[in-house]
């Protein structure tokens, strides 16, 4: 079962900056999850709210500031105790210092609440640039996007992400549109939902997985991988089984 890093190590490092991702390899995670947007001058930023303000000290949208703007805002707001500053990461400085680390990289494509333009081709493109597609899968609350990403990285593995509510029949619908992963709210995982995706040779990525108790559950069941705010914890517990 994979250790999948959420935002890199966001429990304990600012979520989606360098810090973090660097702490998820150091910790022994086997794959990173982030979140990509485009900017105002097109380019493609790895942040994972669509509004700022929340964990990275700035105002207003991400569509609506250029990088130069967006560089200059500190993304370490969540933890003033550990670092001055953390900037907002491009993608393709990501890809650049990934494709030298022994990991994979679950891309979350960000366009369910504003779809950019063009966010697949941009973000197809730097994965190409770096040869990383071997080591490259996308997610997405938008399955439309998801699609658009099988027609240009076939070779790339894709996730539907659900709500926490889950999905009836989900094995059918993933195996339907060429999706090889189902990727949960842990809590909504049902036994239905298990068996379907069992049936339809579906893998089960679960968010998000913080709590031993769970964790347990999850290698029980036979999930894929779990994506969780503390890999060092997940990586010393599988490494005990």
């Amino acid at each position: 079962m994979k250790v999948i890093a959420h935002r890199g190590y966001s429990g304990k490092y600012p979520e989606n900056t360098m810090l973090a991702f660097e702490k998820a390899v150091e910790a022994g995670c086997d794959e990173i999850e982030l979140d990509v947007h485009i900017t105002k001058d097109g380019q493609v930023v790895v942040c994972h709210d669509e509004i700022l303000g929340r964990a990275v000290d700035g105002a207003g949208a991400v569509k609506d500031h250029t990088y130069d703007e967006l560089r200059r805002m500190n993304a370490a707001k969540l933890f003033p105790q550990l670092t001055e500053f953390e900037r907002i990461p491009l993608f393709d400085e990501y890809c650049a210092w990934a494709a030298g680390q022994p990991i994979s990289t679950n891309v979350e494509l960000k366009t369910g609440f504003y779809y950019y333009e063009d966010i697949e081709e941009k973000t197809a493109e730097i994965v190409k640039k770096y040869g990383l597609q071997e080591r490259m899968m996308f997610s997405s609350f938008n399955h439309v996007s998801l699609l658009r990403m099988k027609q240009l990285l076939p070779e790339c593995g894709c996730g539907a992400l659900i709500s926490r509510f889950g999905m009836g029949n989900a094995g059918y619908y993933c195996s339907r549109y060429g999706f090889e992963y189902y990727h949960p709210d842990y809590a909504g995982v049902t036994d239905e939902i298990l068996e379907s995706c069992r049936q339809y040779g579906i893998q089960i990525n679960a968010w998000t997985v913080n709590d031993m108790e769970e964790l347990s559950r999850a290698y029980e069941r036979g999930y894929a991988g779990v994506i969780t705010n503390e890999p060092l914890a997940c990586r010393e517990w599988l490494d005990k089984r």
